[in-house]
């Protein structure tokens, strides 16, 4: 186990943390409203809007295009929530721009075949044409249609495969790789806007709007996606020290590098980790902390991809995207602590009981698993609840199949609300941190503000995407 941290040493993380700049989290929607607003009054004021009466046929066709300038702003915002830019990630957190970036995603998805629907149909009624030969017309003989169609097709195939039935039949890996499609469609799409788009062609002012948000969305996009990542690996030179199997599918994995307390992470966040060696190398894995950060090293714990951990070899390079996460004390607002964790949820919770600074005594940790061989860490979590003086209940068993939904069978008889109560009896006056699978997570959260716990006290991590 690594040693428990000095209370200077915290003091100074925490002090570090709070001190950050970050946007109010209100800042953030009100900007993405406010782009709306100017797509739809650049519309309004252009020449588009101006034909709308002409016709019915022209009022479908003006209607789907202010659909198509909608879901293209819709698409660059849902690329710039997802684009790691850190004052987002400090302001709102992970958890809502994925969110955020989630109902963009679909409602722009949904606008584009409104726009496509719309301006086809308009066009058959301008013409007096069928549908289907106006359609072909389109595509074979307007500019940059052939791109828009295969921009079509590929946003098509992201948005089908980021429906929560297909997530749970892919791998994590494989969902992000399909995900990146996203890109190219945005990529795919910007011709037919600029050679055929009414906004383009005819509004100096809107040009100037879409060519800045294309710009600023590619421009995050390198910084943040690529820049900073490519500068880190050679700024810190992250390696493989060692490899440990915790369990039989759990793996912790310590590495050595320069200069990382630079990077400014703190005990309870994760990185996405890219290890440069065999087949995989490509792709990036979100894995937590599992000890509060060192100067010169850093320990992450998985699990599930034990096989390919297990074979990495000391001073195998490694990647980093981060650190990511308010799973933090930077939020906090007493000395007492509340901590859950299920199953692997236990990674950042671990490192936050050495990491931050509380009486002894002050501190209950709730660990739930399935049986006793999942409970990661017990060894290193008895020595360091002796240490720092911290109350630990292992509630191990399967999941009751009534009663409280986060307890395991026979755990305790009453309500969600008052097992809260029993194993933690003051957290009403306590800082509450959640980590674990969703839907679990989401039981601890509802029972712990039922058990008198202030929203704004419980700080939550939830294991799914």
């Amino acid at each position: 186990m690594t040693a428990p941290l000095t209370a200077q040493r915290t003091g100074s993380i925490l002090g570090r943390a709070r001190g950050r700049h970050a946007p109010p989290h209100w800042v953030n929607p009100a900007l993405a409203v406010g782009s709306l607003v100017v797509v739809v009054a650049l519309w309004a004021t252009g020449p588009g809007a101006a034909d709308a009466s002409a016709s019915p046929a022209n009022l479908v066709t003006a209607l789907g295009r202010l659909a198509g300038l909608v879901s293209a702003d819709l698409l660059l915002l849902q690329v710039l929530l997802m684009a790691r830019i850190p004052a987002l990630e400090r302001s709102v957190g992970r958890a809502a721009l994925a969110r955020w970036h989630r109902v963009a995603g679909f409602s722009s998805f949904l606008l584009l075949w409104l726009h496509i629907g719309a301006v086809t149909s308009g066009y058959s009624l301008l013409v007096d044409a069928n549908v289907a030969r106006q359609t072909w017309d389109l595509i074979t003989n307007y500019p940059g249609m052939l791109l828009a169609v295969a921009a079509a097709l590929a946003l098509t195939m992201v948005a089908a495969t980021s429906m929560r039935v297909a997530r749970r039949a892919l791998r994590y890996e494989s969902w992000h790789l399909l995900h990146l499609y996203a890109y190219l469609g945005v990529g795919l799409a910007l011709p037919h806007q600029i050679w055929t788009g009414a906004s383009f062609t005819e509004s100096p002012l809107a040009r100037v709007y879409w060519l800045g948000l294309y710009a600023l969305t590619a421009g995050a996009v390198l910084t943040y996606r690529v820049g900073v990542p490519v500068w880190r690996t050679f700024r810190h030179q992250l390696t493989v020290r060692t490899v440990v199997r915790e369990s039989d599918d759990v793996v912790s994995v310590h590495l050595e590098g320069r200069a990382l307390d630079r990077l400014d992470a703190q005990a309870g966040q994760f990185f996405l980790w890219r290890f440069l060696s065999g087949t995989g190398w490509s792709h990036a894995h979100p894995y937590s902390l599992s000890a509060p950060p060192g100067p010169s090293s850093l320990r992450l714990t998985a699990k599930g991809d034990t096989a390919r951990l297990t074979a990495l070899e000391p001073g195998t390079w490694v990647t980093i995207e981060g650190p990511y996460g308010r799973l933090t004390g930077r939020d906090r607002t007493g000395t007492m602590l509340a901590m859950f964790a299920c199953g692997i949820g236990i990674t950042p919770v671990r490192a936050l009981l050495e990491a931050l600074p509380y009486p002894p005594g002050a501190a209950v940790l709730v660990y739930r698993a399935r049986a006793e061989a999942d409970l990661v860490f017990r060894g290193e979590m008895d020595a360091l609840a002796a240490v720092r003086g911290i109350t630990v209940h292992y509630l191990v068993g399967p999941r009751a199949e009534a009663g409280p939904r986060w307890l395991p069978e026979g755990a305790f008889a009453g309500t969600d609300s008052e097992a809260i109560r029993h194993f933690v009896p003051e957290v009403g006056q306590s800082d509450v941190f959640v980590c674990g699978p969703d839907g679990w997570a989401s039981a601890v959260c509802a029972a712990a503000e039922a058990a008198g716990s202030p929203r704004a006290r419980i700080h939550v991590e939830r294991f799914a995407w």
